[in-house]
Order: C-alpha cells, then sequence, then structure tokens
C-alpha cells in the first residue's frame, strides 16, 4: 500500500473505545483507515477485490458509532449500464438501490444487520444519487463515494464543494475501471492528479487483493490487453 497527502491538517478525534466490527483489518488496511480518519477528503484507490468499499465502510461506520459525525452518506454515479436514473422504478432510494447494495452489503458483513437497518431508519445512514447533490451542505457527515471513476469533473467539482465543517469525504475508485465515454472526462483522475499537495487531502492505494486468485489474475490479463 502507498499513500500520498499532507500531513499538515489532522481531524481532532477523542479517545474512544473501539469498535468491534466482524472483519478485522489487516495492516495495509488499518493504515488506511487511519489515513481516512485523520484527513477531510481520502481516495482509496486499488483494483476490484483491493477492499475499496468495505474499509470506507467500516471507517465510516467507526465514526457514525463513536458519534464524531451525526450522518453517514452513500453515493455513487450512476453510468454502468448507460440507463439514466430517472427512469428506473420507485424512489430515490429504490432507484438507487442496485448501485449502492455492495455498500450496505459490506456494512452487513461488518456489523449487526438489525443495528445497520436501525440506522437507515432512523436517517444516520442515507443515499442520495450523485444528481441530487446540488445545493446540499453536507455537515457533520461521512460521505462515503463509490465507483468515483465514473465521476465526472464538473461532478466532482459539484460533490466536492457540498462538504462542510465536520464531515469526512472518502473517494473509492479505479482508474483502469472508467466507464465513461473518454477517460479524460473523469475528475477522479484530475484531484489525484492535482490536489495532492492540499492540507487535508490524502491519496491511499491498496495493493493486495482479498479475492479468490484466478480473479486477481484474471484481471491482470484484462489490463494486460486493455485498449
Amino acid at each position: 500500500m502507498s499513500s500520498s497527502g499532507t500531513s499538515g491538517y489532522t481531524q481532532k478525534r477523542k479517545p474512544k473505545n473501539p469498535i468491534k466490527f466482524q472483519i478485522s483489518l489487516n495492516e495495509e488496511q488499518k493504515h488506511a483507515k487511519q489515513t481516512i480518519l485523520d484527513n477531510k477528503i481520502t481516495v482509496l484507490k486499488g483494483q476490484a477485490g483491493s477492499g475499496k468499499s468495505m474499509l470506507a465502510a467500516q471507517a465510516a461506520l467507526d465514526l457514525l458509532f463513536k458519534h464524531e459525525v451525526e450522518k453517514v452518506i452513500l453515493t455513487r454515479p450512476a453510468v454502468t449500464s448507460g440507463e439514466e436514473i430517472g427512469f428506473l422504478p420507485g424512489d430515490k432510494d429504490a432507484k438507487l438501490a442496485p448501485y449502492t447494495a455492495a455498500i450496505y452489503d459490506n456494512m452487513y458483513r461488518l456489523y449487526n444487520k438489525e443495528k445497520i437497518d436501525n440506522e437507515i431508519a432512523n436517517g444516520h445512514i442515507e443515499v442520495i444519487p450523485l444528481a441530487f447533490m446540488r445545493g446540499r451542505n453536507l455537515s457533520n457527515c461521512c460521505v462515503v463515494v463509490d465507483e468515483g471513476q465514473n465521476i465526472t469533473h464538473r461532478q466532482m467539482e459539484l460533490l466536492l464543494g457540498r462538504l462542510c465543517e465536520g464531515s469526512r469525504m472518502v473517494i473509492c475508485g479505479d482508474s483502469a475501471q472508467i466507464d465513461l465515454k473518454e477517460k479524460k472526462m473523469s475528475g477522479f483522475n484530475f484531484i489525484c492528479n492535482n490536489m495532492t499537495n492540499n492540507r487535508g487531502f490524502a491519496i491511499v492505494t491498496l495493493k493486495t487483493n482479498h479475492r479468490d486468485p484466478i480473479v486477481e489474475d484474471i484481471l491482470k490479463i484484462y489490463t494486460d490487453h486493455r485498449d
């Protein structure tokens, strides 16, 4: 694992008893999680199977259960199927459910499902479509952004501009999995290349694959033969 960013900014965290999660972290993941807790904005990079979403979910729940934030907000772009989210059936939660299923699955793996469902019912864990972020002030919350590589420049600017006092943001992404029409449209690559010297901003690259070894071999083959 590698990380970059400045250490001059550190969120003040009161020492509290650790939350007992159902999945333990290795040393690489522990370092990455601490980076999330110490910075305002953290980018988690890594290929499929590196545990980005799970790690972001654990850090967010840690902050929520220790009452260091009031809410966890989950969001991601809806570009993978080519469908506009407005044409999907149901209310906004139902529309976004297929896109946030992986994050919810990770939360259920990490902690008691009944507790997670209660937090959702009480509004402490909320799904907000990326398209609905305009005009929102994200205060005292932890924002988890999944599939960040598919966020455009304009969307990334809008998203980062919503972050207010007492909040943190974790942006998970993999530059090798950009589904936008042109890779240069990705705001994810832009912030990774241009924000490394900003106070309170950090990038962590996860290198360990936690899936079956054959999956890692398959991904390498596709990466080597990608146009």
